[in-house]
């Protein structure tokens, strides 16, 4: 064994941070809003986000008294 003499050896060890692999978290959240609007497309009748349609009725003739004096 060449290193078993006693004397101690320095370890460095390097981590890397930075531009390897940052656009997880933005992934991540681009789907996350995707999966929700997908969600409330499919439940937005029972969400009461026009599942039904409306109607307005709108009437044909409105009568209007104005007094003058």
């Amino acid at each position: 064994m060449a290193d078993d003499n006693g004397t101690e050896r320095e370890h460095t060890t390097v981590v890397e941070t930075g531009n390897g692999g940052g656009g997880g978290g933005v992934l991540a959240v681009v789907l996350l809003i995707i999966v929700v609007l997908v969600l409330l497309f499919l439940f937005r009748g029972q969400l009461g986000l026009g599942g039904s349609k409306t109607t307005v009725e709108v009437p044909d003739k409105i009568d209007v008294n104005v007094n003058h004096n």
